[in-house]
């Protein structure tokens, strides 16, 4: 029995052993494809075990969609009052007050927020408890349409030259459910967003001058002349980043998925090669061999030394 026609026949679903009430699962959210409120249930609760281990004591911001894609977005940051006490949540700090922010960190707490049409996560890069220090860094490799994908692809090998041959780190990569792919470095959490942002702008210029008419640093669009911006920006507090294993709204329900490096270099990589319909295929095939970024929560780096060098390599 399909995803759909079992969510559309229920009232409520159990999840890590909380019941979860469900509604309107057969409402049409992706219209040009026939996907319902309860593909999108079912989506985060198959792939909740994958996708669990990289949302942990993160502050999420939900993209809801009530009324399907072609919709009305809200990008809801603030837990409203009828969330129930099982879904957890974190005081963030911010300007003039506080938001409190949903943490996912249950099944269920993914089911209950597919419920509320939320299709997109979009999380921290820093965790609770140390919200001002990043443990991850990213680059946001970003062409100006998908066929230009196979540019992102080689901007990406290419940073991935200058942060693990060089710099002396360990980088890992996952498409993004858009037409790019983001570039992950885990972090001790030492050190504040501002220098972990003048890094990554160090870096991504250092990338933008080594190969020119393929990457560029330069934010204004009209600038980049078709080329790959390196947009290193969301290296900012309260700054997000789309979530593995997240759905997106787009045509197709495309999903940010992590990959092998080695996948990368395979030309037939498109960005709509894993969707809603199509990662659960990739997860079974899969299951029993290693995450692609299974080394994420292991290997946590300072940025002490691979600063050093990169001064080094910029100079030269």
């Amino acid at each position: 029995m399909t995803a759909r026609r079992t969510a559309a026949h229920e009232g409520s679903v159990t999840a890590g052993g909380i019941r979860v009430e469900l509604s309107k699962t057969d409402k049409v959210l992706f219209a040009g494809d026939d996907i319902t409120k309860g593909d999108v249930i079912y989506h985060y609760r198959d792939v909740a075990s994958r996708m669990l281990p990289y949302l942990d004591a993160r502050p999420a911001v939900m993209a809801r969609y009530p009324d399907g894609i072609s919709s009305q977005r809200i990008f809801q940051k603030n837990v409203p009052d009828y969330f129930p006490e099982w879904v957890s949540r974190v005081e963030v700090p911010k300007q003039g007050g506080a938001l409190h922010q949903v943490v996912c960190d249950s099944q269920a707490t993914l089911v209950y927020l597919a419920n509320q049409a939320c299709i997109e996560l979009h999380v921290f890069l820093s965790r609770v408890g140390q919200l001002d220090r990043p443990d991850q860094l990213v680059f946001d490799l970003d062409p100006v349409d998908e066929d230009r994908f196979g540019d992102a692809r080689r901007a990406a090998l290419s940073l991935r030259e200058l942060l693990d041959g060089e710099l002396g780190l360990t980088s890992f990569v996952k498409t993004t459910g858009g037409k790019g792919l983001h570039v992950h470095v885990p972090l001790r959490a030492e050190d504040d967003f501002d220098t972990v942002r003048a890094f990554t702008r160090q870096a991504a210029g250092l990338l933008a001058a080594r190969h020119p008419d393929l990457v560029t640093a330069e934010q204004r669009k009209e600038r980049r002349g078709g080329r790959i911006y390196a947009d290193i920006m969301r290296n900012a507090y309260a700054q997000t980043v789309v979530a593995p294993y997240s759905v997106r709204a787009r045509p197709g329900a495309p999903v940010a998925v992590p990959l092998h490096w080695e996948e990368l270099e395979d030309n037939g990589l498109r960005p709509g090669r894993f969707t809603l319909r199509t990662v659960r295929a990739r997860l079974d095939q899969t299951a029993g061999k290693a995450d692609p970024w299974a080394g994420l929560s292991r290997r946590r780096y300072s940025l002490d030394r691979a600063s050093q060098v990169l001064d080094q390599l910029a100079r030269r």
